[in-house]
């Protein structure tokens, strides 16, 4: 075939870090298991997480050149399996997957060479191998009998991973299942010569796993040439048609075999994209220096970004690599360091639908302080009705902090709404929609009685406040400063003097021009405005706030996450005025101008700094 004419260069992230060696360890114990992949503390590699949403997979092809009777030299693939260990926990490294010819003659020699050197890795992150044409004495399929690499490659040597599942009967293919970004996954290791057999097996092994997605690795079922485009072999078409295309769950096909690498994208029988890709470094210097891929599933993205680089050559010293050293750390070319871009739901829609979470009974949703918490699940209102003025929404907390709903400047009763459009991991399943603006002023609001405990609660001890909000798509008009939740009154008559405004509210929420949230307080003990700034928010999609202080400061996240933006100030509770709580606009001078623009979904008020794990909106 071709030889690579891919440019590559020393700019990738991994290259700033030294790389950290280990010593190598002794084989696993085998005690066969078929208990789920779960996490694992190793001995050199930290812990793998299994519920992030984020996950490798490592690619390791042709290591043939390294196990040649007459050069061997195993170094560089021990150095790729300690750099895998080491690096298990930062990259959340799940497993790693060999595409075949793992030696060049397969002689009882190279085999027992090469498996030694698996050890390095054995026992600290599971793996599966399969046989390349180089592994075995000739080139028939998988009913072959024995041969050395069965012997030393065979189910025995996986029976210890909690990830492995089974083989075929002949043994040359085998299945593992991993758990990863808190769901299953099925990877697949097929002989480099599937026979009918085997395939049937293969079928099978899919049948009894139906919602799993799936990654099929094999020697051969692509060739590329220069231009990176590639192609099924022969043996890819058979595998295309006999497994792969009527197969939905199987969305991404991995190979070794043929150089250049290359890629390409298939539409199965259900319509769907298949991935199909080969990659090969054997033709690179030091027979490719046990070169790894890694594929980096971000599922919180949508996408799988893929690298590759040589962990030999990038332990090494930067002063004293050698040209082809420095020339080999890394391949940068559009067939070896590029990005998926998969909706993973839509995706998988066909076989692995998403279960949408069933709304949480309030009772499940009141932790300990629970002062005020309301939802908008229970109108008995067909969404999209109004929300008549006058109607109660109850603080299910039975404090009596119960919100009536008014309009502001006269407005139509369009400007608020009942919803059923809800973040998918609130509690209720409902929210308010509001349509409030400027020019002229509109909007609607709700707000506590008159002698609400709520309006006068000091929080000197501390606080969490929680909403959920989503702006509309497109965001349309001129919303700038609109407010989300408040406290009524001014902060002057509270004794403030060092603020924006003697006229603002003590206590507000609100979203810049920018799309920035912005908190403002003035607490209770201090003469102060300590005031949050978050991000721009996105439009169209549901955003999850809390404003947790401890009694001393106050950290505002979103979406579980912290912001960068949070005052260093101290901030001892909030100076409220025995004003109403309002849901849906800010005051100033003790006047309300425009309403909120978008939903508005479950809200909790909370005396205490609530940990990320005690939100409204579980963690991801």
């Amino acid at each position: 075939m071709g030889t690579a004419g891919q440019q590559n260069g020393p700019d990738r992230r991994a290259l700033l870090r030294a790389a950290v060696t280990v010593p190598a360890a002794g084989a696993a114990t085998a005690a066969f298991t078929t208990a789920p992949a779960r996490a694992a503390t190793t001995g050199g590699g930290g812990r793998f997480d299994t519920e992030s949403p984020r996950f490798a997979l490592a690619v390791l092809p042709d290591t043939q050149y390294l196990f040649d009777a007459d050069s061997a030299d195993p170094e560089p693939l021990r150095e790729t399996f300690r750099y895998l260990v080491v690096e298990r926990a930062e990259a959340n490294i799940a497993f790693m997957t060999h595409l075949g010819d793992v030696t060049e003659h397969g002689t009882g020699d190279e085999i027992g060479r090469a498996a030694d050197t698996f050890r390095t890795l054995h026992g600290k992150i599971p793996y599966s191998v399969l046989a390349g044409n180089h592994d075995i004495p000739s080139s028939t399929d998988d009913q072959r009998g024995a041969t050395a690499y069965l012997a030393a490659f065979g189910p025995e040597r996986y029976a210890s991973m909690p990830t492995f599942r089974g083989a075929s009967p002949d043994g040359y293919n085998s299945y593992h299942v991993l758990r990863a970004a808190g769901r299953e996954w099925l990877v697949l290791a097929l002989d480099w010569r599937v026979s009918d057999k085997g395939l049937r097996w293969a079928q099978g092994v899919l049948d009894a796993h139906p919602t799993l997605p799936a990654v099929l690795t094999t020697h051969d079922i692509a060739w590329s040439d220069d231009d990176g485009k590639a192609r099924l072999s022969d043996n890819g078409k058979r595998l295309w048609d006999g497994l792969v295309r009527g197969n939905d769950q199987i969305f991404l096909a991995l190979g070794g075999h043929y150089w250049p690498p290359g890629r390409t994208v298939l539409t199965n029988d259900d319509d769907n994209d298949v991935h199909v890709h080969v990659t090969n470094y054997q033709d690179r210097y030091y027979g490719g220096a046990g070169m790894i891929r890694t594929y980096s599933f971000d599922l919180a993205r949508g996408v799988v970004d893929v690298e590759t680089f040589a962990p030999w050559f990038l332990a090494r010293d930067p002063e004293k690599r050698t040209p082809l050293e420095a020339e080999t750390i890394e391949l940068t070319g559009p067939a070896d360091r590029f990005s998926l871009s998969i909706d993973f739901d839509e995706r998988f829609e066909g076989f692995a639908p998403v279960v949408p979470p069933k709304p949480r009974p309030a009772s499940a949703v009141m932790p300990h302080g629970t002062v005020a918490y309301w939802r908008f699940d229970d109108s008995g209102t067909a969404p999209g009705a109004p929300v008549e003025d006058g109607t109660v929404v109850r603080d299910l907390t039975g404090h009596g902090n119960d919100l009536t709903v008014s309009r502001l400047h006269g407005s139509g009763p369009a400007v608020l709404t009942w919803s059923a459009d809800h973040h998918p991991g609130q509690p209720a399943h409902a929210s308010l929609r509001f349509d409030g603006g400027k020019s002229p002023d509109r909007g609607a609001i709700l707000t506590t009685r008159a002698g609400a405990a709520l309006n006068s609660a000091r929080f000197t001890r501390g606080y969490t406040i929680e909403t959920f909000i989503k702006l509309p798509d497109p965001f349309e008009g001129d919303h700038a400063w609109m407010g989300i939740l408040s406290w009524e009154g001014r902060n002057g008559d509270a004794g403030k003097t060092t603020g924006w405004s003697p006229l603002e509210p003590t206590c507000s929420l609100n979203l810049s021009p920018e799309r920035f949230l912005q908190f403002v307080v003035y607490p209770e003990r201090q003469d102060a405005d300590p005031t949050s700034w978050s991000h721009a928010l996105p439009v169209g999609r549901w955003t999850h706030v809390a404003v947790v202080n401890d009694g001393r400061r106050t950290v505002l996240h979103v979406d579980g996450s912290k912001i960068a933006r949070n005052p260093a100030q101290p901030s001892t509770g909030i100076a409220t005025l025995g004003k109403p709580f309002v849901i849906g606009a800010t005051q100033f001078d003790e006047s309300f101008g425009q309403g909120f623009y978008g939903w508005i979904g479950d809200t909790r008020v909370v005396d205490r700094a609530l940990p990320v794990r005690d939100f409204l909106k579980p963690p991801s």
